[in-house]
């Protein structure tokens, strides 16, 4: 009875949470704050306002507890519970004490996030360093102080003082960051499947005491999956333990600004107090500077496929390359220890591509590419097709052995991937047995000169690789081209 009462309980606030959400888009869509993305980042400053003061609370009677007194982050005046809401004898918002309209937007924009922006002074290992990188970074875009004051209102009826409380937050913020993966204007760079990167996880199979580190981290989703993978049993961790995954376990980069605030917010979300995520652009670091101090013992990431980096930043890499995933390979490989292994998203076109032939050739040589999954063009939105490459550094690669992920059904928006469907995948793995979808290659037989990797599944007759439509397009606007100035070339002749 117990136990289903817990159950109810968490129907009811996964209710009052997504309704929350919903209520919050509404309001911004109403102010006109823009898109998908939009509505993450300005609900994302409120929500994090709102946890921190739940945290101080929490901190606050764990000090008493102990019979300790509790110092304060925040200064009383720039306390959710003074600007926010202030509440009245009754526990309900004080609208006599409670800003609104132009008083409040005056009071965000010229009091608070200034004085939030100021922690970033602070040791840069602290949740207060992060609180001020997060709002240098930031800036409130909702135009009405009313729709703010609406806002606020919603947001204090929520609390992430239990586990229940912070898990359902965690849920639905991630749910929002999907939205935003998907809602176009280059979304699809914040965004992985959690499915996906669950398995990558459980595949590389990190340990307490590694270091895990994702250059392309977007919205912390590998290193988060990691983080709960490694604390599923947390009644068993130590206190050393735990101090080992807040301060030392976790490193991630991030050139663009708004993934990197979302990273940081969504990490310290899921508790770890103060993020080793760095602002900056992972590629500009030259491969000869890095030394052992600065490799990792696990890498899972999905960097960014096509875009195209500056000369100057290509001339870090010794095999150049516009494919900016091609250079963040290069880079990976370098960052790993050796021993150290790998699970990284990666263009189906890497497998093939003519310009890719060194590199695969240099990839082969220093990893062992022991296992190749290829995935369905619908795992992401854009239907771009990938491969997961799992390697570790240090062995030449012998035998590589691919599974192809075969599932009957078209994966989109309403029909998304989901752990059951790499079921096979992780169990065939073990012993990389063969079956209908997976086999495997020596490396001795394949080509020499283009060290050709692609997907040749030899249980279909029909197989070969398929070529993505932006190939197919691009080929034939220069067929076209060749053709008209063929045609040119013949009217001049007449």
């Amino acid at each position: 009875m117990v136990f289903k009462n817990e159950l109810k309980n968490v129907k009811i606030m996964a209710i009052m949470f997504e309704q929350a959400f919903k209520n919050i888009d509404k309001i911004l869509r109403n102010d006109n704050a823009g898109g998908a993305m939009d509505y993450i980042e300005q609900t994302s400053w409120i929500i994090f306002l709102k946890y921190l003061d739940d945290l101080e609370t929490e901190r606050e009677k764990s000090a008493k507890l102990s019979g300790k007194k509790y110092s304060y982050i925040l200064d009383g005046e720039y306390r959710w519970s003074s600007w926010a809401c202030p509440m009245s004898k009754d526990r309900k918002i004080d609208y006599n004490k409670a800003l609104t309209g132009d008083d409040l937007n005056t009071f965000v924009d010229q009091k608070l996030f200034p004085y939030l922006k100021k922690f970033k002074s602070e040791n840069s290992d602290t949740i207060e360093y992060k609180i001020g990188e997060i709002f240098s970074e930031l800036k409130n875009k909702i135009k009405s102080g009313y729709a703010l004051r609406d806002i606020l209102n919603i947001v204090n009826g929520l609390h992430f003082q239990s586990s229940e409380e912070k898990h359902e937050l965690s849920h639905l913020y991630e749910s929002k960051i999907a939205e935003m993966g998907n809602a176009g204007r280059d979304g699809g760079q914040y965004y992985t499947p959690r499915p996906l990167i669950r398995t990558i996880v459980k595949m590389v199979n990190p340990k307490i005491g590694e270091t895990i580190y994702d250059g392309a981290c977007g919205s912390a989703g590998f290193l988060i999956e990691a983080f709960d993978y490694l604390t599923e049993n947390k009644q068993k961790l130590s206190l050393k333990e735990y101090q080992t995954l807040q301060e030392k376990t976790f490193y991630g980069k991030e050139k663009i600004t708004l993934p990197y605030i979302i990273g940081v917010m969504n990490m310290i979300l899921h508790g770890i107090d103060a993020p080793n995520i760095i602002h900056t652009n992972t590629l500009s670091e030259n491969l000869t500077d890095i030394q052992e101090k600065d490799r990792f013992d696990v890498i899972l990431a999905n960097p960014p496929f096509g875009g195209g980096e500056r000369k100057e930043v290509q001339q870090n890499f010794p095999i150049k390359s516009g494919e900016t995933a091609y250079l963040f390979l290069q880079h990976f490989i370098k960052k790993l220890k050796a021993g150290g292994r790998a699970g990284i998203v990666i263009k189906n076109t890497f497998l093939s591509n003519g310009d890719a032939s060194n590199l695969r050739k240099e990839f082969l040589n220093s990893c062992d590419v022991h296992t190749i999954l290829d995935l369905p063009s619908g795992v992401f939105q854009a239907g771009v097709k990938t491969v997961v490459l799992f390697f570790e550094k240090g062995k030449t690669t012998k035998k590589i052995w691919y599974y192809q992920l075969n599932l009957g059904r078209n994966l989109g928006k309403g029909n998304p991937l989901s752990e059951l469907d790499l079921a096979e995948f992780v169990k065939l793995q073990k012993t990389k047995a063969d079956s209908e979808n997976s086999w495997s290659i020596n490396v001795s037989d394949i080509d020499k000169e283009s060290f050709d990797l692609s997907v040749k599944n030899p249980s279909k007759k029909d197989g070969g690789v398929l070529r993505e439509p932006k190939e197919i397009i691009d080929e034939m606007q220069k067929l076209d081209t060749e053709i008209k100035s063929s045609v040119m070339g013949i009217q001049k002749l007449l």
